[in-house]
């Protein structure tokens, strides 16, 4: 190779692929060193090597010279002596050298694509795009998501959904996350922010500004709270969120594979905000205690199941939409159900749940009592400790019997 082809190739890539020459080249030299140790050094050698590289021809020569001055405790090289170093660059080591620059090359022009992909993707953190399904890795989902891949992994995944090969969904780039592969692409179908980015999407008012969406809580895969405002006077926040026919948040319930939404409109009254939050329900008596930010609600006989939702979940979503621990009571005063607001899941609710069962529960999906009790074969062969294992088999005794009261009440009610 003569000078000019050598050095038009390093500056052709260099430019098209946005790299410094002097770090190919550099990448060249070090590589050239660790091929010449492979191959000719010694174990016990304890010489420093360097490479001389001519930028123009290419041609190269390795060089060996005595060590002068170690790291202690790392024993790195710090000082040589270059006046005694001597040429010992090995016959037919340009065929060596030619193929360890191709794979230099070749690796610097893979880093520099995966760092502009990286780079791309760093603006679009917080927008959705359409994805296709690559495959997956164990329980993390591969996507194809334009110039890259994204990785969505179990936490980021909607619950009760399967992903399968070649299907296209939409996603909400979330992150740049550094993993033992280098940096990823994050990738979520289960945070709230993707909901917000659907129905500004779908609706022109949240588009333009005249509709926000000034709070939202979201347990993925199930229900949806979001509270809305008009920011211009005559616009209806509701109306325009669910659209002629409801066909505007239907296409948002499309995307998310039939999660249940709740549209309400926002209030500053906190009295206002949690009696449309806490719907279906109505006819709720509350209390509220500013300061401490907890509220503590009465319903009646025949709205208590539904003030609390199934295995609490009413709740617990309006005590993240509103911001107030919530504190369900029935008529005759008696507790019935608490929520923090900080509950992402109702497994959060169980005391005595450890964070590593906890994680492991949430990594399968099971993160409800109707999934522990369905899948209880798969949770059981996760080999919990004994306390952790009791604990969930006497919540899912209780609450199958509370289901079957409820069906046979319901089929009592269907004869009738």
């Amino acid at each position: 190779m003569v000078r000019t082809e050598f050095a038009a190739a390093i500056n052709q890539i260099a430019n098209e692929r946005k790299i410094e020459p002097e770090s190919i080249l550099d990448a060249i030299r070090q590589a050239l060193v660790s091929a010449y140790r492979k191959q000719y050094a010694g174990e016990e050698d304890d010489s420093h090597y360097f490479v001389e590289l001519d930028p123009g021809t290419g041609e190269s020569k390795i060089f060996e010279a005595p060590v002068t001055e170690r790291d202690e405790e790392t024993l790195e090289v710090l000082k040589w002596d270059e006046t005694k170093a001597k040429d010992v660059t090995p016959a037919g080591f340009g065929r060596i050298a030619a193929q360890t620059a191709k794979q230099v090359v070749l690796q610097k022009i893979r880093e520099s694509e995966r760092a502009q992909i990286i780079s791309e993707y760093t603006t679009k953190i917080g927008e959705i795009v359409s994805a296709q399904i690559l495959r997956m890795d164990g329980r993390t989902v591969v996507l194809d998501i334009g110039r890259g891949q994204g990785i969505m992994p179990p936490e980021e995944q909607m619950r009760g959904e399967f992903y399968r090969i070649n299907n296209r969904v939409s996603v909400l780039i979330k992150e740049i996350r550094e993993t033992n592969r280098g940096q990823a692409v994050i990738v979520s179908r289960a945070d709230k922010e993707i909901v917000s980015k659907l129905f500004e999407r779908e609706v022109p008012e949240v588009a333009s500004g005249a509709v926000e969406i000034a709070l939202i809580a979201r347990e993925a895969g199930v229900r949806t709270k979001l509270a809305v405002r008009s920011t211009q006077e005559g616009v209806d926040p509701v109306g325009s969120c669910v659209g002629q026919r409801g066909v505007r948040v239907q296409e948002v319930i499309r995307e998310l594979n039939n999660e249940k939404l709740d549209i309400i409109p926002y209030s500053e009254n906190p009295q206002l905000l949690l009696q449309a939050a806490l719907a279906p329900a109505d006819n709720l008596t509350i209390k509220i205690d500013e300061k401490l930010k907890v509220a503590v609600v009465t319903a009646p006989d025949d709205q208590l199941s539904l003030a609390i939702g199934r295995g609490g979940q009413n709740a617990r979503i309006a005590a993240k939409l509103s911001g107030y621990k919530i504190t369900i009571k029935s008529a005759e005063g008696t507790i019935k159900s608490s929520a923090t607001g900080k509950e992402e899941y109702e497994i959060d609710t169980f005391p005595g749940l450890t964070a590593e069962s906890r994680a492991h529960l949430v990594e399968h999906k099971l993160t409800t009592l109707g999934d522990l009790s369905r899948f209880k074969d798969k949770w059981h062969a996760f080999e919990f400790p004994a306390d952790q294992t009791k604990m969930l088999d006497d919540r899912i005794e209780a609450f199958d019997a509370e289901q079957a009261k409820f069906d046979a009440a319901r089929i009592g009610r269907e004869t009738l």
